[in-house]
């Protein structure tokens, strides 16, 4: 991995191409690409420029011209190209005030770990997101004016266990969870993508098949900061998809595309460091966790409606959201218990292991975006010292409709968690962290491009229901 202007211009020596990468407002990564002839330190300084009108949810045509300054820490040789290329992440600038662009989701990352210093909390966090994706045979999708459908399919899937040629092996809904091949058909291709990821400087810790059938996964990276992890995730995603699709697979990274089973999750683990002391850790507490981190927790807690809007960001994120599939959707506590929302892990009892896992997110996020809105959150419990309650240890799926209507649930559709952002984002305002012109606009394109076109359209599913009424 690349640490200076120097280092990237010694990998550029055996390059052809230098790819240069942003990522937008909703967590998708653009790029484009210059010969290698470009790469010299003046474009470290000067930028490079491109059209921000062109790019959803950034700049109007009247006001286009936009910079990208290229991160040195972050180049690598990319290991999809066939020719020889390098790829760096960039920040984006106004090339007039020469001021970080508001809507960089990056530059919103990198003030939270700014205003995480500012409070004295501590010092440093750390960032461990699970990002579970499936990998399909085949995808096949359309939305017309009148028609609609989809059609996805694995050889693991347990629809095709009748079908004329199957060898069996097929995995039954919810029982992915483990089994070895020829069940887990995926070993292999999950293998090549920790590779991939290993050799662009990424620390993997484990991959296994997940519980869902249809090839659930799960591909575990070592925590890290802030940044630094969702420079990660977007490095993560772009892997994975770009080696299912060199196996003849498709990776999606959709929070619930398969009716009836498990979604995808991106729990996130995180922590906050004061020098080589774990803040969030006490050996007395409730699952070994500090006065810091429960207070951080009840932050989690009072926020998790408008944080839905950042962290489970689109309309498919509400399909995972509900009871009885592993979602965590109890507003609640606890360790062990991955029925409530806010998991203290116990794996082990180091002071340094200790963390809070907060299982709302999906992978379908912006990781800039949410990680910074959970670290906001959590800051606003600490500052306000917002108790969380008691915890909730027991199967909160399975409580009597008496206790069960006692606690809390998370919004059920993304429009609702649109309007509990807009009626609580001040948190995020904080340190300038978040903007007012950022979440307007961020809202905006939500409701326009998401919450109506999918709420305007017939249901597939509707017809079976109406059709013959």
């Amino acid at each position: 991995m690349a640490k200076t202007v120097a280092d990237v211009l010694e990998l550029g020596k055996g390059v052809k191409m230098v790819d240069l990468r942003f990522v937008d407002l909703l967590g998708t990564w653009q790029h484009f690409t210059v010969p290698v002839i470009r790469l010299d330190a003046s474009l470290f300084e000067d930028g490079i420029g491109f059209d921000g009108s062109s790019i959803r949810a950034f700049k109007e045509i009247h006001e286009s011209d936009m910079l990208l300054i290229p991160d040195a820490t972050t180049a690598f040789i990319d290991p999809i190209f066939e020719v020889p290329t390098l790829t760096v992440m960039c920040d984006i600038y106004d090339p007039i005030t020469r001021q970080p662009y508001t809507r960089d989701a990056r530059y919103v990352a990198r003030k939270a770990e700014a205003y995480l210093k500012q409070t004295g909390i501590a010092e440093i966090s750390y960032w461990g997101p699970e990002a579970e994706f499936f990998i399909f045979n085949s995808a096949r999708y359309g939305s017309n004016t009148n028609s609609a459908f989809y059609y996805i399919d694995s050889q693991e899937g347990w629809w095709n266990s009748g079908n004329e040629g199957s060898l069996g092996g097929t995995i039954p809904a919810k029982r992915g969870y483990f089994p070895v091949p020829p069940m887990d058909s995926l070993q292999d291709v999950r293998s090549k993508i920790v590779l991939a990821l290993q050799g662009i400087g990424i620390e993997m810790e484990v991959h296994h098949h997940e519980v869902a059938t249809a090839g659930q996964t799960e591909i575990g990276m070592r925590f890290d900061t802030l940044v630094a992890m969702a420079d990660n995730v977007m490095k993560f995603k772009y892997i994975a998809k770009n080696v299912a699709r060199q196996n003849g697979l498709t990776a999606t990274f959709m929070p619930k595309p398969i009716f009836g089973d498990n979604g995808s999750g991106m729990h996130v683990h995180q922590s906050l460091w004061k020098g080589n002391a774990n803040i969030f850790y006490s050996e007395a507490g409730y699952g070994q966790l500090s006065d810091t981190a429960k207070y951080y927790i009840g932050g989690l807690l009072k926020h998790a409606p408008a944080l839905l809007a950042i962290v489970a960001p689109t309309t498919n994120s509400y399909r995972r959201l509900v009871p009885g599939y592993e979602a965590p959707v109890n507003l609640a506590y606890s360790q062990r218990n991955r029925s409530a929302i806010c998991r203290i892990p116990v794996y082990s009892k180091s002071p340094k292991a200790k963390r809070i896992e907060f299982r709302a997110p999906d992978p379908a996020c912006n990781p800039y975006l949410c990680f910074a809105a959970l670290l906001m959150a959590g800051l606003d419990g600490v500052q306000n010292q917002i108790d969380p309650g008691e915890p909730m240890d027991k199967d909160l799926y399975g409580l009597p409709p008496e206790e069960a209507a006692k606690i809390k649930q998370v919004p059920g559709s993304l429009d609702k968690v649109l309007e509990a952002l807009e009626a609580d984002h001040e948190f995020l305002l904080k340190g300038d962290v978040f903007t007012t012109e950022l979440l307007e606009a961020y809202l905006a394109y939500k409701r326009e491009y998401e919450v109506d076109p999918v709420r305007m359209r017939p249901h597939p599913h509707e017809y079976t229901l109406y059709y013959d009424i």
